[in-house]
């Protein structure tokens, strides 16, 4: 999917059309720099390091098998309360969505008018595209996002408007009407 973007995107740029990518942004985490480097390349451009992109801070539970973390009483709090719960030393799902939210609209802020990719996060995706539907927190599982998939919210000036999310198909749906 990457390689997809940056091939709908590098064109796109170069003819001038609706979609000009003006930068690409990703999570300090190397899976997401990865899936960034060829869209940033295709477009002439360097990705940009941004922290709030990151991944929710699972703290003591980083690296646990999922497995072993599904039988935890505090699974069923994740899954059906998130917004009541913080990781065991770590972030709160409450704390990873104002954090997405907040840098992805900082992000659309600094970049007027122009698209941006930012690369990021199941959960932290999820978490955003909640808040663009106005959706609560709690109902952000019900949310889909595939690794390498693409989600597009535009940020204007009355809110955000989801244009897609968890896409897998072809890219020409993120040409605005």
């Amino acid at each position: 999917m990457a390689q997809r973007l940056a091939d709908w995107s590098a064109p796109t740029a170069a003819s001038g059309g609706k979609t000009k990518i003006a930068a690409v942004y990703a999570s300090p985490l190397e899976r997401t720099r990865q899936t960034a480097a060829p869209i940033a390349s295709a477009l002439g451009l360097r990705v940009k390091v941004d922290r709030g992109l990151l991944e929710c801070d699972f703290g003591e539970w980083t690296g646990a098998e999922l497995k072993k973390l599904m039988k935890l009483p505090e699974w069923a709090t994740v899954q059906r309360y998130p917004s009541g719960f913080r990781f065991p030393g770590g972030e709160s799902f409450r704390a990873m969505q104002t954090r997405m939210v907040t840098t992805v609209c900082a992000l659309a802020g600094n970049h007027p008018g122009q698209t941006v990719v930012a690369v990021s996060h199941a959960d932290p995706i999820k978490a955003a595209v909640a808040d663009a539907l106005g959706s609560h927190l709690d109902l952000f599982q019900r949310i889909v996002i595939s690794p390498c998939s693409v989600t597009a919210i535009n940020y204007g000036p009355t809110g955000p408007t989801v244009v897609t999310v968890n896409s897998m198909s072809a890219l020409t749906e993120l040409v605005p009407s």
